[in-house]
């Protein structure tokens, strides 16, 4: 038994620790794996699915309202004070009686017994209404909206993902290079004080050099930092715990970044979910009109209602079924609208100018879509530009900083050479990848701007 005890508690143990390591062990995650995961796991897009759900619960509430409405109700009581009915003497009076009551007074008389109950079925169906029949339209358009701001949710959030990622793989590229850069640093550094021990070298060209890996150095450390929280963001873009380790498995030189453009003669103002959302919204409008015009109109509803009643004075005699008398009823009931003080005319102004507006924000919106076009091409265009152009740079300043060091070892060139070609160095690598990373973030906004970012 003790044994049994002992290999169930480690392997208790072991199951934990294989859950640590399970959690504690990086996860990696490609461009399309990391917008994958933010669709399924982001709290806002959650919230929204949420609402969506939210939206056709009421839809069938509307329905709803077109549907049998049935009700049961009992009810079983006692009078405890009866409630008591003035009549006129004349009906208690006896020639007979000298304590009759006299002529023009009034006698209290009892009605109502001490016990009664009533057991009853009521049920009503709406036969006709206006109102009704447009809300049933308006439920579906009302879907397709709803369904429309979730995907304009999930957009929001690829674009957040897209460019957090695109941001840590720059980070993450800058940080090699400022590897590499350290150790040919270093190299020359240790190179540089072999020489001044020999009496080769000044002791300024070695001071020299030590200032520049020490600003070197600084400069790794602040892209480190910058570069976890970087990862942080993408870890909140994409709805993931932040104490969860993640790899990236893509990398900048297999991103594709070209020149495409949009063309704005055959673009259609449809593939933007802004665009679809106010078409929507003036169907919406259109039915909404309809909907208080249809308040005019008169309303037809069919009821009826079945049950027992029973009344007396000893509660035994209420259980009995036999004092227990039913009724039945069914009839039409019809609701005409005759003047509600011209509150449906007012409702309907309103509804036509929302209806106007909606209609002059499709050209404004337009407007504001060819204005992004233009703007997100001309930003790649010139991002592109740029992009070549510090490629150009870093390529030269490369070369320049292997020359001056080739020709400081071989006692031609200065120190002050090779630092000043090491500092162009970094601030080449430092412009090559901030015009990388506009680059990219341009042919984001490029693909939002085509509605192409999240195509379903």
């Amino acid at each position: 038994m003790k044994k049994q005890l002992s290999l169930l508690l480690a392997f208790v143990v072991m199951l934990g620790q294989w859950q640590v390591l399970a959690q504690s062990a990086p996860q990696a995650f490609s461009l399309k794996q990391s917008i994958d995961y933010a669709l399924q796991h982001r709290h806002s897009l959650q919230m929204a699915r949420n609402q969506q759900e939210i939206d056709k619960a009421k839809v069938g509430e509307i329905r709803a309202m077109g549907l049998p409405q049935i009700n049961v109700a009992a009810d079983l009581g006692k009078n405890v004070i009866q409630q008591k009915s003035f009549l006129p003497a004349e009906f208690f009076q006896d020639p007979d009686d000298p304590n009759s009551p006299p002529d023009g007074t009034f006698v209290p008389v009892v009605f109502t017994p001490k016990y009664n109950g009533n057991a009853s079925v009521t049920a009503s169906q709406l036969l006709f209404d206006g109102s009704y029949l447009i809300g049933l339209k308006a439920a579906k358009t009302y879907t397709e909206l709803s369904q429309k701001s979730t995907h304009q949710s999930e957009i929001e959030v690829v674009e957040q993902v897209a460019k957090a990622y695109y941001s840590v793989l720059v980070s993450r590229e800058r940080m090699e290079l400022l590897n590499q850069n350290l150790d040919r640093l270093d190299t020359l550094l240790r190179q540089t004080q072999v020489m001044f021990d020999n009496g080769v070298a000044e002791k300024l060209d070695v001071d020299r050099l030590r200032v520049s890996y020490n600003n070197l150095n600084v400069e790794k450390k602040k892209t480190e930092r910058l570069l976890r929280l970087g990862e942080d963001l993408l870890k909140f873009q994409m709805g993931m715990d932040q104490k969860q380790q993640m790899v990236l498995t893509d990398s900048l030189s297999e991103v594709q970044v070209d020149m495409a453009k949009a063309d704005q003669n055959g673009f259609n103002y449809n593939s933007r979910i802004e665009y679809s959302i106010l078409e929507t919204q003036r169907d919406l409008a259109m039915l909404n009109l309809r909907n208080i015009r249809s308040g005019y109109l008169p309303k037809l509803y069919l009821n009826g209602r079945y049950g027992y009643i029973a009344a007396n004075n000893e509660f035994s005699e209420i259980s009995r079924s036999s004092n227990w008398l039913n009724f039945a009823y069914v009839g039409l009931g019809l609701q005409v609208p005759v003047f509600d003080g011209l509150r449906k005319h007012y409702q309907v102004q309103q509804s036509r100018l929302t209806l106007e507006n909606t209609k002059l924000g499709f050209e404004s919106l337009k407007q504001g879509i060819d204005l992004e076009l233009e703007q997100a091409s001309t930003d790649l265009t010139n991002s592109m530009d740029v992009l070549a152009s510090q490629r150009e740079n870093l390529q030269l300043a490369e070369e320049i900083a292997r020359v001056a060091k080739i020709k400081f070892q071989e006692g031609v060139g200065s120190n002050l050479e090779v630092v000043t070609a090491e500092t162009d160095l970094r601030q080449a690598q430092t412009n090559y990848y901030a015009a990388m990373y506009d680059a990219l973030i341009a042919k984001v906004n490029l693909d939002k701007a085509t509605g192409t970012l999240l195509i379903k």
